[in-house]
């Protein structure tokens, strides 16, 4: 375990220029098509500015020049017409880049403390930002809006052509935008129809609350009936939107009280954060991620040395004649013990680490072949019938060998885990083409007892378990390989009984190898 003191200034500066190339490198080619047009000389110069001033943050806890680079950046990215979501991005890509170089480096009593420290100062100036990027937006509709008023009784005609403009620039913002009188909808430009996936027609003279989830409909419907002209604003905040399909997404909402054909009405910006949710659940993710395997590698050592001296010891003993009858069986147990406890450290150590891939060309076929070979001993046991029905016609795809055996064996393992003594299970492999493109298809069907439908999205989060042994670590180890190779896993509930998981690698495989 790494010791010792740390100082920023000296870690970000060692690092800068990796740091600034990754950085530049990634706003050019992950972000967005305006990200990509940007001239190479500007982002290196904005990048280096941003991370001048974060070492700045996170050195001398000094937001001078955070401050001040914020306040430029806004209006640089409001002239060129960037998005809010991509300037967000951008930022979140520092903490991508700064974590992985941060745990690899940083003292283990203090990485906690660290990475609390990017997330603090990156969780500031995305907030600080997010709203200077909105109140300069809003001055600047305000401000417009307040002109037409005043030019309104001198220049009739220039006041339509000024109204033509107005509409269409709130038409072409990306963000819904609309006018409600109490809860029913006055105006809505094409980004609300969007959101919502209706038509204006289907909007119009609605209540707002038919597009707000049953859950948020009280809060909602407290806050957009209010009279909020006594000089005070309701500050934005999160609901969830229900779409003309039923489904509910994250949104964030900010009420402005103003004047539409001259009655009190409230402006609303509505934005879709569903992007900023996924971002954030991916940064706690990976911080837990980060926490695991520090705690996990620093344990190995000590619980692997004496469970092998235990096991040794058990293995001396169960050679020696004078067991015999229930001492014997006892060994054996404890002998067996020593096994899973072993196999369970494994599991978590196999979920903790990056994932490696050695990828070749692999026929899936093979694999499923090899991994039912392996269990054959445990499926005779159980006196559980495996059926085998493979596409021939299946190309070989570019995947790690051993990972994909790792995967099918969890599957084979939790079907085992959840038939009855002489249960059933089917596994077949198929091409399936989708709009994202052609599939290779791994799928395990079993007629076991089935999954309960509360626990039916939590079964790939690590450590969750029904089962009364068990980590809880092997559906979230299929979930973490099916990414790694770009593919993805889905779980059916078959009727009556039964559970089907179903794991699909793209047949155009392009992963990148980790360095």
């Amino acid at each position: 375990m790494k010791t010792g003191p740390f100082f920023w200034k000296i870690f970000l500066d060692r690092h800068r220029h990796r740091i600034l190339d990754e950085w530049q490198e990634r706003l050019h080619s992950q972000v967005s098509a305006r990200y990509a047009g940007r001239p190479r000389q500007e982002l290196a110069q904005t990048t280096a500015n941003a991370c001048d001033a974060f070492c700045q943050v996170l050195a001398d806890n000094d937001y001078t020049r955070i401050n001040h680079f914020i306040s430029e950046i806004t209006r640089i990215r409001l002239e060129a017409g960037f998005p809010l979501a991509d300037v967000q991005k951008a930022f979140e890509l520092f903490r991508e880049i700064l974590i992985p170089i941060l745990v690899a480096e940083s003292p283990g009593p203090l990485l906690d403390k660290n990475i609390e420290a990017v997330n603090q100062g990156l969780a500031y100036t995305i907030h600080r930002f997010s709203s200077h990027f909105q109140k300069m937006h809003e001055t600047y509709l305000k401000d417009y809006a307040r002109r037409l008023e005043k030019d309104v009784a001198a220049r009739t005609a220039e006041l339509k052509e000024s109204e033509q403009q107005y509409r269409r620039l709130v038409e072409e913002i990306q963000d819904g935008y609309l006018v409600l009188n109490k809860e029913r909808i006055e105006y809505v430009n094409p980004a609300f129809c969007k959101l919502h996936g209706v038509t204006p027609d289907q909007a119009l003279q609605k209540s707002f609350l038919c597009f707000v989830a049953k859950e948020n409909k009280d809060m909602v419907s407290q806050i957009v009936t209010c009279e909020t002209f006594d000089g005070t604003e309701p500050d934005a905040f999160e609901y969830q939107r229900r779409t003309h399909d039923g489904t509910c997404l994250p949104t964030e909402i900010n009420f402005k009280p103003s004047w539409f054909k001259g009655q009190a009405h409230h402006l609303c910006i509505v934005r879709d954060i569903t992007r900023r949710k996924e971002m954030e659940k991916k940064s706690r993710e990976m911080e837990r991620m980060a926490y695991i395997g520090h705690l996990t590698a620093s344990l190995s050592h000590e619980i692997r040395n004496p469970l092998s001296s235990v096991k040794m010891n058990l293995q001396i003993l169960g050679k020696n004649n004078a067991f015999t009858g229930n001492d014997k069986r006892r060994l054996a147990i404890s002998e067996r013990e020593i096994q899973r406890l072993e196999t369970i450290l494994q599991q978590l150590l196999d979920f903790a680490k990056p994932m490696a891939l050695d990828l070749n060309k692999t026929d899936i076929n093979q694999v499923i072949l090899r991994c039912t070979e392996l269990l054959e001993v445990k499926l005779n046991q159980q006196n559980t019938c495996c059926t085998i029905q493979t596409d021939d016609t299946l190309p070989r795809i570019l995947a790690d060998r051993s990972k994909l055996e790792q995967l099918v064996i969890n599957l084979l393992l939790n079907a085992l885990d959840s038939v009855a003594d002489g249960g059933n299970i089917v596994i077949t492999t198929a091409a399936r083409h989708l709009d994202t493109g052609p599939f290779a298809v791994i799928r395990v069907q079993d007629d076991g007892k089935g999954i309960p439908g509360e626990s039916l999205p939590y079964i790939f989060e690590p450590f969750f378990t029904t089962k009364a042994i068990g980590t809880g670590l092997g559906l979230a180890n299929v979930k973490q390989i099916a990414t790694a190779h770009q593919g993805r896993v889905e779980v059916k509930d078959i009727h009556p009984h039964g559970t089907a998981f179903e794991v699909l690698l793209p047949l155009i495989n392009e992963v990148d190898q980790p360095a």
